[in-house]
């Protein structure tokens, strides 16, 4: 194909658009398209459309099926296009693809990519610069010479932003964001007082990073230097939502940058950074072990120059790259659920990305598909990219595949504009457009802001080593505070004087903080807790020796069984459902003893009734993945959905319960965010398999195990992991106990395998009655979801609370020789087994609780037995499971022996027969039958 007939194809979709426009009304474009589309529509009415489709002219391309110019064969040489349509073309073409050519870059040349955007690329030549053309309408300077056209995009789309948005479909935004680009644009031309404040911040961000640089030679801190430009654009972003309903912002960043960020930007005092570089703060380590001052969150309020207050929260967060991500979301959806009445336009979530990170994690990818989800949107989120072209040490082409590192964007038709860092005035006109784009259309907006790294990835790094000629460049490259400073100069828009006297008096303000803080040390100061929380109180060990109380009344139980029971008037069920609905009335009203999936549904309607919040998530979850629960049923001939709980009488709170996307990582996530926002919030998670956590590793290490130790914040999330040896093969028979309990300590965590319903659902109301919270990963039954056995009695919800240990009322103490010590489904495979052989001598205890173990729970279980043999039993192999963690925590009391599947690299055979040879000989073992 030669280049004139790829750039026709190219535009081809352009020309059916007006083609389009022109069929509803042909007085609606342009004249000059009037009459070429006349001369068309003439050609096919006179000579008809040849047996290929189309019309037998070589002055019209094919028509297709759709009545649009759309091509079956090939479209008219660019030769015999009309001089209007090619000039049009050429705006299409800039439009579309001048972003690869923009001067978006500081300090390297760009890689040609092929843009396409010149005269001759188009059918055009010098020889039509001083032809006028109708077509400069489109770009709104009128009808104009065509050096004039040339010229004005050349400005609008080649200078320091480079846009990529013509992908988008919807008509209004695409409209928006033209009249933004190719008017606002380039007329932008901030007042005096905001460039003022424009240097102002970037002399903060440069001087900062000079000051610690001087003061504080190789220690680490991520610098932002040659990305200061950062600085200004969060200070725009946030004063503009701010002026259009933003009540409340949350930053998720990485490390790069984020002391600078902290400091000006969300107004830690230079005192408490100095304090925690000279290492003479003596932390409290009651409260936790800490943990880097480039992971550590802060909470604020500032107010912005037009006087509005906005609270300004930085999240937490680990050295794994846009692991935050999820979290920020997950929180501020939460703050929108409860705080805003659901207006997602007064919280706004702003991520900032390495574009290495961006690239290159997977977490980025789930996040981005989350944005338009009913369960997980939160009104469009800013993403900014820190652009500094290097990952650690590995150059760009080394990092993507893609042209962009913003390329994910294009998924959820998210504008992306890219621009130069070291023009602080296009990154603040970025700013603003985002935060406008954001919240008139509540989408996803990424801004790329191009960049470069002053020194290694950190400040002991040597960069030289992988890029010698990149890094001759930065570094006599100067720093975007002199560049601003000197085009201000030159415009006559400030005093020359003004940059220096900003940066002897900001130098000078840091070097007294710092003189104040070397005098008198401060003292290790932890971010506080939100207002809602300040009602809780940290755990103490005591708290784990007995639950509090969380029965209900009958009066609760009536109210959630008449929801429970009750289908809209006309509502239509399958076969199923109105079994299940049978069978529910049978269990609440009738034999007054309920499954698992009644205890579970009355959890969350009681704590409805007290104006909790339930939310509960996974892949499909509202039936459940072993079709047990059926929260939302769905009409048999409408599939018009009713959720039971929601639509209960007097409740109080609000129930969400979502299907997810089939991500592990970013649901998790997302999840503990929201929990960590909302303490009177029960979030739960549900794996379809417990296995299914091994994709969400990194949440469970980094956040849910460690989050409360390291920054102070407390969550009770609720991880709801199906495990149970049932024969289902290797990946669905595990959840990987072994794996949390070793990640337990310090009363971090709490990690149960549940046997009875009632002590499900009273673990489900403790985790909002403690006065604390903590996250509580339980290894959730799958055959036990409809095992007669695995009922319990109304008497069980309407008093007591839930039992950490439950001890053995079948045999007589006095003939017991043996204590078999477990925990979950494998209790109800022993009791049958005792049962069908009758056996009197051994006694099975259930730890319903492994942490925190409740030890002298165990200790009193075992002790009503005299002079006998105490023996852990599990399905897991011995390597897996809980045997490890159990002989640690009891070996000093009593000596006790293990009876397990062997030790084994797989969780379990896939092999059936072999799986129930198994499981018969622990069976047969455990109770001496062998």
């Amino acid at each position: 194909m030669d280049k004139f007939s790829y750039i026709a194809n190219a535009h081809v979709a352009y020309i059916d658009e007006l083609y389009d426009e022109y069929k509803k009304d042909p007085e609606s474009i342009d004249p000059s398209w009037k009459t070429f589309f006349d001369g068309f529509d003439f050609a096919i009415t006179k000579y008809g459309e040849d047996e290929d489709g189309g019309a037998q002219t070589q002055a019209a391309s094919p028509k297709a099926e759709n009545g649009s110019l759309a091509t079956r064969g090939t479209i008219m040489d660019m030769e015999q296009l009309p001089k209007e349509i090619k000039v049009r073309a050429l705006i299409h073409a800039h439009r579309s693809r001048a972003h690869l050519r923009s001067k978006t870059n500081p300090v390297r040349e760009r890689v040609d990519r092929k843009a396409l955007i010149d005269l001759e690329d188009l059918g055009l030549s010098d020889a039509d610069l001083n032809t006028e053309f109708q077509a400069g309408d489109e770009i709104g300077i009128g009808k104009a010479k065509l050096s004039d056209i040339l010229a004005a995009l050349k400005k609008i789309y080649q200078g320091s932003m480079g846009f990529e948005y013509l992908y988008i479909r919807d008509p209004e935004m695409l409209d928006w964001l033209k009249t933004k680009i190719e008017k606002e644009a380039l007329a932008f031309n901030p007042p005096a007082e905001d460039k003022k404040r424009i240097l102002s911040k970037l002399n903060e961000a440069v001087v900062f990073e000079n000051f610690l640089h001087t003061k504080y030679l190789g220690q680490k801190r991520f610098s932002l230097e040659g990305g200061e430009s950062t600085i200004p654009f969060l200070d725009a972003v946030i004063n503009k939502g701010a002026s259009l309903g933003v009540k409340e912002v949350m930053i998720g960043m990485a490390h790069r940058g984020r002391l600078n960020v902290l400091a000006n930007i969300m107004g830690k005092t230079y005192e408490q950074i100095f304090s925690e570089f000279e290492g003479t703060a003596k932390p409290d380590l009651t409260m936790g072990d800490g943990d880097v001052k480039y992971h550590m969150g802060y909470s604020s309020d500032i107010h912005t120059p037009d006087n509005n207050k906005v609270n300004l929260k930085l999240a937490p967060n680990p050295s794994h790259l846009e692991a935050v991500n999820p979290v920020v979301e997950g929180f501020i959806r939460a703050k929108i659920d409860s705080e805003h009445q659901h207006d997602t336009k007064k919280a706004l979530p702003i991520l900032i990305h390495g574009d290495a990170a961006v690239a290159g994690q997977g977490i980025v990818y789930e996040v981005t598909q989350m944005a338009g989800l009913k369960g997980y949107n939160t009104g469009g989120t800013i993403h900014f990219v820190i652009n500094n072209q290097v990952g650690f040490t590995t150059d760009f082409d080394d990092a993507r595949s893609s042209i962009y590192c913003t390329d994910v964007a294009k998924i959820i038709d998210a504008p992306v504009i890219h621009v130069n860092g070291d023009d602080a005035e296009a990154v603040v006109f970025a700013a603003n457009l985002a935060a406008e784009f954001r919240q008139k259309f509540n989408k996803d907006i990424f801004i790329d802001m191009v960049c470069y790294r002053r020194h290694g990835h950190n400040e002991s790094d040597e960069p030289k080593f992988t890029q010698p000629s990149l890094y001759n460049i930065i570094s006599k490259h100067p720093n975007p505070r002199e560049i601003y400073n000197k085009r201000l100069l030159e415009r006559g828009d400030i005093d020359a004087k003004l940059a220096k006297q900003m940066d002897k008096e900001f130098r000078q303000l840091l070097q007294d903080r710092l003189n104040m803080v070397k005098e008198q040390p401060l003292p290790y100061k932890f971010t506080q807790f939100e207002q809602e929380w300040q009602s809780l109180r940290r755990s103490k060990p005591e708290d784990f020796e007995q639950s509090p109380e969380t029965y209900i009344s009958q009066e609760a139980i009536d109210k959630v069984a008449e929801a429970l029971t009750t289908l809209p008037k006309g509502f239509k069920p399958i076969k199923q459902i109105e079994a299940q609905m049978k069978q529910r009335k049978e269990m609440f009203f009738n034999s007054k003893t309920l499954n698992w999936a009644g205890a579970e549904l009355l959890a969350y309607g009681s704590l409805l009734l007290e104006g909790k919040t339930v939310r509960l998530t996974g892949q499909d979850v509202r039936r459940g993945t072993f079709s047990h629960r059926h929260a939302v049923l769905h009409d048999a001939n409408t599939n018009v959905a009713h959720n039971s709980l929601k639509e209960m009488k007097d409740s109080k709170g609000q129930f969400h319960i979502y299907n997810s996307l089939l991500s592990e990582y970013a649901v998790l996530g997302f999840e503990y965010g929201y929990a960590m926002a909302n303490p009177n919030a029960l979030a739960i998670w549900e794996a379809q398999f417990g296995d299914f956590a091994n994709g969400a590793q990194t949440m469970i290490d980094q956040f849910i195990s460690s989050g409360e130790s390291k920054w102070q914040k407390m969550n009770g999330l609720v991880m709801l992991l199906p495990h149970g040896y049932e024969g289902q093969g290797p990946e669905h028979s595990n959840a990987r106990p072994e794996r949390f309990l070793q990640l337990s300590a310090e009363y971090n965590m709490v990690v149960c395998n549940i046997t009875e319903p009632s002590n499900f659902f009273h673990m489900l109301r403790r985790q909002l009655a403690w006065e604390f919270r903590k996250p509580c990963i339980v290894m959730s039954p799958k055959s036990l979801l409809r095992h007669p056995k695995v009922v319990s009695p109304i008497e069980e919800f309407t008093q007591g609370r839930f039992r950490e240990v439950i001890q053995d009322t079948g045999v007589k103490a006095k003939d017991v020789k043996r204590v078999l010590l477990c925990s979950g489904k494998i209790y109800y495979d022993l009791i049958e087994q005792r049962e069908k052989e009758k056996v009197k001598d051994v006694a099975i205890v259930r730890v319903e609780q492994l942490h925190p173990l409740p030890k002298n729970q165990i200790l009193e279980a075992v002790k009503q037995y005299n002079d006998v043999e105490v023996v852990w039993v599990q399905e897991e192999p011995e390597n897996m499971g809980y045997w490890t963690y159990m002989m640690r925590a009891l070996y000093r009391d009593f000596p006790m022996d293990v009876i397990s599947r062997k030790a084994s690299a797989s969780p379990a055979t896939g092999y059936n027969k072999v799986h129930h040879q198994e499981q018969e000989a622990i069976l047969n073992k455990a109770l001496k039958l062998q």
